[in-house]
């Protein structure tokens, strides 16, 4: 490539990392500012005029636990509770197609994998909301502070069933979370340190009326704890400060970081230190966020140059695109607007579509979340992803491909889909359809170089 190319296939593969992926046309806009121009602008103040902060129905059955109802009032019930949940995931799937600013949807989609909590057991689409939101919010600051809000967040209690953990009856699920997924990670932590965190965090309850935590000191454990080599009266803040005070914090939250927005191989030392270092001792996930976009290692190109100050692999191309991000970068770069109604007839053709992918918004299949890689290229995710992608170029603006002399067909369709260049192999068999604009879109959304990131 000559360095324009490479100058923008740079911009490309942050726009994809940052984002929903990108179309040939908001690269080339995009080019015209300059790398760290763009990346400055990822962060900047200010909302998205492109998206609608409306949040969408909830439901109004009572989601805790307790009370009577006939057979049919339960029936009706988790009908409501479906259908405000099939709400909820079409809201935010049009949030992330309407976004001018992606960076924020992509960070609150990476925190809703992080703290993976599922609809299907919380039962309440106006809790599950409230987290979304809470994520929105604090997903970008100081990790204390987003730390402490999801320990007593109420569709977190539900699903880690800390909602009731007494002194007499401790639940131990959010303590073991909150140190080997949330915090710490495997090994920073041993058997007797979940028990006594569970103390720890005891005495919250989940008020029906307001649909908030609250807490119950008469149900809380008050004896001193030894949690982490560290003795005290233990309450859920002293909890989260010994958790930010540990060293395997800044390690564990930065390798999570680079893990999804980076590479799926193991960070580079180099890289690492620099992550910890933005970091640092402010918790400061937008610092770290800036640091993973401006490593050398993320912004190496494909072949690992002297320039780098690592010999790992680049993280160019190195991640498989999430189903949620190979769905939603489609819809934008086809210029697809999704209804935010759930029971539309597209709403249910792509919900099915995402489940089919493996990753339906709102419903991880377990406290760890997500999957990664390799995983997400099953024999059946495949199948759905043609049929999807035969529906998605059916249905949307592939003008730009349709208006090109048949010679120019392929360069066309890599631009409007934002990729930077198709292997001779994939070129060979996209040339079998150029005289079919719909086949050779269709086919290019199925090409190895569009569903990796």
């Amino acid at each position: 490539m000559t360095d324009s190319q490479q100058d923008r296939a740079l911009i490309g593969h942050l726009l994809r990392r940052s984002g929903f992926g990108a179309s040939g046309a908001e690269i080339d806009a995009a080019a015209a500012t300059g790398y760290q121009a763009l990346v400055d602008g990822l962060f900047a103040p200010g909302s998205d005029p492109g998206v609608d902060t409306t949040p969408p129905p909830t439901d109004l059955a009572d989601p805790l636990p307790g009370g009577k109802a006939t057979p049919a009032q339960k029936k009706a019930a988790n009908a409501e509770r479906a259908q405000a949940a099939y709400e909820l995931i079409a809201w935010w799937i049009a949030r992330m197609v309407a976004a001018h600013r992606p960076w924020a949807e992509k960070r609150t989609f990476f925190w809703h994998g992080h703290f993976a909590t599922s609809v299907q057991k919380v039962r309440s689409a106006a809790l599950m909301l409230q987290q979304n939101q809470t994520q929105r919010a604090l997903g970008g600051g100081d990790f204390r502070a987003l730390m402490r809000a999801m320990l007593t967040d109420p569709a977190m209690m539900i699903w880690l069933d800390a909602a009731g953990s007494t002194a007499k009856a401790p639940n131990e699920n959010l303590a073991r979370e909150s140190m080997e997924l949330f915090s710490l990670g495997v090994g920073n932590y041993t058997e007797t340190d979940v028990r006594q965190a569970a103390l720890a965090l005891t005495g919250w309850r989940l008020d029906r009326g307001s649909r908030k935590a609250v807490f119950a000191a008469n149900a809380h454990a008050t004896a001193p704890q030894t949690i982490l080599g560290r003795t005290g009266s233990f309450d859920v803040d002293a909890f989260t400060d010994l958790l930010m005070a540990q060293p395997a914090n800044a390690r564990f939250v930065a390798s999570r970081l680079w893990f999804r927005l980076g590479s799926g191989d193991p960070v580079p030392a180099d890289t690492l230190s620099r992550l910890i270092s933005a970091y640092g001792q402010n918790h400061d996930l937008t610092a770290l966020a800036r640091a993973v976009f401006t490593d050398p290692a993320f912004t190496a190109p494909s072949a690992p140059s002297s320039a780098t100050s690592s010999s790992a692999p680049s993280a160019r191309y190195a991640l498989v695109k999430q189903p949620v991000e190979y769905v939603v970068g489609t819809l934008r770069a086809l210029k697809i607007n999704p209804p935010t109604d759930g029971s539309a007839k597209d709403s249910v053709l792509l919900r099915a579509a995402l489940n089919g992918l493996g990753q339906l918004p709102f419903a991880p299949p377990n406290v760890g979340g997500w999957p990664a890689g390799t995983l997400w290229l099953t024999t059946a995710a495949t199948q759905t992803r043609i049929t999807f992608a035969h529906w998605a170029a059916s249905v949307g603006d592939i003008s730009q491909v349709a208006d090109a002399a048949p010679s120019g067909r392929l360069d066309a369709a890599a631009h409007l889909l934002g990729i930077d260049v198709f292997s001779d192999r994939t070129r060979g068999a996209l040339a079998d359809v150029a005289g079919d604009p719909v086949a050779l879109v269709e086919l290019a959304l199925l090409s190895p170089e569009y569903v990796v990131n």
